[in-house]
């Protein structure tokens, strides 16, 4: 197993509850593809280094969870059409 950090970005013109109910999915997208979530990482609303769909901020999450060297793919491909997330990257901590 190793370990990954899962960095999202939500849209910041849907509601609370929606972005709650996006950061949800990602969740259980981690956990469904067998992977043991260990820490979310919530640093609110930042402004973005460049528009992104004529938006100037997002909300954003990091997930910190252990998994196999094939879920961070089987991740993404479901997070590429996700309509809230705008931006993610999944990267490997080192040990």
């Amino acid at each position: 197993m190793n370990k990954y950090e899962l960095a999202v970005v939500v849209s910041a013109k849907i509601e609370d509850d929606a972005r709650t109910e996006t950061v949800e999915k990602v969740k259980a997208l981690v956990e469904r593809f067998g992977g043991q979530i260990s820490e979310v990482d919530e640093w609110g609303k930042r402004r973005l280094a460049y528009e992104i769909q004529k938006m100037k901020e997002g909300y954003y999450y990091f997930v910190r969870f252990e998994a196999d060297s094939t879920v961070p793919a089987e991740i993404e491909s479901r997070l590429r059409i996700m309509d809230n997330v705008l931006r993610f990257l999944c990267v490997r901590q080192e040990a």
